[in-house]
């Protein structure tokens, strides 16, 4: 059996633009996809922290260091500059890749900056 994990979450990044009439996609700088080990084409979840939407699509390389987190084409229509995200990126493992398994937390300020990483979310308390 497998189960499918969290591999990659980029937590409260900024949209930095929606473009409606550029190719479906979500361009994340490259330095970023980098740390998080999303690979370019990869599928990713985004759930919009001010609207509550939740869609699918595929990380492109945008420009490092530029902070850019541009949700394209027909996803637009769910995120728009300014908005908070979380996107995250899941893999498939098997019985023996669980044992040891840490996922890769990557926590952002309001400029798109790394502020932190992590291998771990702490437990919630009452």
């Amino acid at each position: 059996m497998q189960t499918t994990m969290l591999k990659a979450k980029l937590h409260r990044a900024t949209v930095t633009f929606s473009e409606l009439g550029y190719e479906g996609s979500c361009a994340i700088a490259s330095d970023i996809l980098d740390h998080a080990g999303i690979r370019e084409y990869e599928q990713i979840q985004i759930y919009n922290i001010n609207n509550g939407e939740r869609f699918t699509t595929y990380a492109i390389r945008a420009q490092a260091g530029s902070g850019i987190f541009s949700v394209n084409g027909a996803a637009a229509r769910l995120a728009c500059p300014g908005d908070l995200i979380i996107v995250c990126a899941y893999a498939v493992l098997d019985p023996k890749e669980l044992a040891d398994y840490k996922p890769t937390l990557v926590y952002f300020n309001e400029k798109n900056e790394i502020i932190r990483s992590s291998h771990s979310i702490p437990v919630q308390a009452a």
